[in-house]
């Protein structure tokens, strides 16, 4: 036992969520208590399982964004690699779940640190913002919110995931932005018959 009421288990990412990590996610599950919120929310948290909708996007991206599109199929690999990094994270750190709330949904799995969700939002955000896709960034904070609002996450797993999503993004940003220009560069590096 730790001073103070606090046993030793509750803070950091290994235990069971500090106070204010409880306070904060109780007044956001009582979001849900409004069933366009809780509608609103079930379906993002869906959505994003495993990555989906951002690995659509960027597929979509992809196919859409023809001279960028081996930046776009980049930019997706670094999301399912922040996406698989959070996995990874999850079977070291093992947090279980909020206990205090009621959840919405069920969940993949029964780890919490870091968030998934908020991980490949925040890669996905930080990678297809480059390729100015503005409207993913907006998307990305309210996936990170509908963790909260559907109770399955402490706001201290959604911060560390979109953290960590943000950085495996930020980390391969120029790798992306090479599949941008190796197009142009095959192009004008070649002369003669081929072309």
């Amino acid at each position: 036992m730790g001073t103070g009421g606090v046993r030793a288990g509750d803070v950091g990412a290994g235990g069971v969520g500090t106070g204010i990590d409880h306070r904060i996610l109780s007044a956001l599950r009582a979001r849900g208590a409004d069933p366009r919120v809780a509608g609103a929310a079930r379906a993002l948290s869906w959505a994003g399982e495993h990555g989906a909708l951002w690995l659509a996007a960027g597929l979509a991206g992809a196919a859409v964004d023809r001279p960028r599109h081996r930046a776009w199929l980049r930019a997706t690999a670094l999301t399912a690699g922040a996406h698989l990094a959070s996995m990874g994270v999850k079977r070291i750190v093992r947090r279980p779940r909020p206990a205090h709330v009621e959840p919405l949904v069920r969940t993949a799995g029964r780890h919490s640190f870091p968030s998934s969700h908020a991980t490949s939002a925040a890669a996905a955000a930080v990678a297809y913002g480059t390729l100015g896709a503005y409207a993913v960034p907006p998307l990305a904070v309210a996936m990170c919110l509908s963790r909260l609002v559907v109770g399955v996450h402490y706001p201290s797993d959604v911060a560390a995931g979109a953290v960590l999503g943000a950085l495996t993004a930020r980390m391969g940003a120029r790798w992306m932005q090479d599949g941008a220009h190796g197009v142009h560069s095959v192009h004008s590096g070649r002369g003669g018959a081929h072309d």
